[in-house]
């Protein structure tokens, strides 16, 4: 029990700072050397290690990655958000546009990739227009925590619960798409307040013509396989199957090189989710499998504010798919499993938005704009930390509803 908890300790410790202070370890290197010590100190069995990988969530995202990576290379999500962008002719209706295609987009399509394809677009717009950038940037990273929310595939962590929880995709859609819808409004009214005088500063806005390169054939072969993807999802297909099926079909091709597909795949993690889950189960077996009753007790976790609040807070310090592991043992204990589930995709996707470091979507956002569009902590956290507050509110409230 000491060594499972060392091990799990000094490696949500790396995930939390980011690297292993004095060594080239990166979150990914920590996962995998804390999977390994756990086999290595017989804390679990190969056989166990074996088992503890959840293999669903592992193929449901590496779907997800390769359709994505086909829509992507053909351009569509730029062509989408260049059309919006372009027909947004005063400063917050611009703003309201990014918010939207971001966070829609991210509901269907995984909430880093549409930050990747954004960020430049919406960049390259503002500062054509002479605007500032921030808010729009800003936008673009809320927009996207939010818009995830509503779906299974929207985040890795809502992959994760979706797999564990076994919740059909049109039921967590139902559950969790107000809160989304609701949230983006929030988004929208938030920035604009905070920002009121840069965007009442200026008229209307001269019409930008972002330059889009289209791979027309991909994108119509992407765009039908996303469709029935889809539709494979609400129909109640297995989502992990369909979206491998998805991948693989879009993998039939003879336009794009297979090498600039598995480009865009992140590796890194589907390796730190393997580690992760052996991790966990190690804690689980030793610690948590004797101490989860009464932690559900003591803290009170039936309680779905409680919850939320726990959950946002352990988010906000190991960042989110670490945090839903550690809730996976401990979530079985509960009332009403099913909306603890939907909690915890709420909280930890919603809790994102606190501070830039909250969520991956907001590092890719202010990585890509440091060199032109600066985004400090605190510019981030003044804007942030009250969306975060509001938005948990109304999940709270919409989830205690339901």
């Amino acid at each position: 029990m000491l060594v499972a908890g060392l091990i799990f300790a000094a490696t949500y410790l790396v995930v939390a700072i980011g690297r292993l202070p004095g060594f080239r370890v990166d979150r990914t290197g920590a996962a995998i050397i804390g999977a390994t010590l756990m086999i290595a100190t017989d804390v679990l069995t190969f056989e166990e290690a074996y088992r503890a990988v959840d293999y669903d969530t592992l193929i449901l995202l590496f779907g997800m990655m390769i359709v994505v990576a086909n829509l992507r290379l053909s351009g569509f999500f730029r062509l989408v958000g260049a059309w919006a962008v372009e027909h947004a002719h005063r400063p917050v209706v611009l703003l309201a546009a990014v918010v939207w295609v971001t966070g829609v987009f991210s509901a269907l399509f995984v909430n880093d990739t549409m930050c990747l394809v954004m960020t430049p677009l919406v960049l390259e717009v503002s500062l054509t227009l002479g605007r500032n950038p921030v808010p729009f940037l800003l936008a673009v990273a809320m927009g996207s925590n939010i818009g995830s929310v509503a779906t299974i595939t929207g985040n890795p962590q809502n992959m994760l619960i979706g797999s564990y929880s076994r919740i059909p995709y049109t039921v967590f859609l139902k559950s969790l798409a107000p809160v989304a819808l609701i949230g983006l409004v929030i988004t929208v009214g938030w920035i604009a307040f905070v920002y009121r005088e840069e965007l009442r500063s200026a008229g209307r806005l001269a019409a930008a013509h972002p330059r889009v390169r289209l791979n027309r054939v991909l994108m119509a072969k992407s765009l039908g396989v996303s469709l029935l993807m889809i539709a494979g999802f609400f129909v109640g297909w297995p989502v992990s199957k369909v979206a491998l099926v998805a991948g693989a079909v879009l993998l039939l091709t003879r336009r794009v090189k297979p090498e600039r597909v598995y480009h865009e795949i992140d590796w890194q993690l589907l390796v730190m989710f393997t580690g992760l889950f052996i991790v966990v189960a190690g804690i689980e077996k030793t610690v948590l499998a004797h101490y989860a009753p009464s932690a559900v007790a003591s803290l009170h976790l039936d309680r779905l504010p409680v919850l939320s609040v726990v959950t946002a807070v352990l988010s906000n310090l190991v960042s989110n798919v670490p945090a839903v592991l550690v809730f996976k043992p401990l979530v079985a204990h509960l009332a009403d499993p099913q909306r603890s589930w939907l909690t915890l995709a709420m909280a930890s996707t919603l809790s994102g938005n606190f501070t830039v470091l909250g969520s991956v979507a907001n590092l890719i956002v202010v990585e890509r704009a440091k060199r032109d569009a600066p985004i400090g902590f605190m510019e981030y956290f003044r804007v942030g930390a009250p969306l975060t507050v509001m938005t948990l509110a109304i999940g709270v409230l919409l989830l205690r509803s339901s």
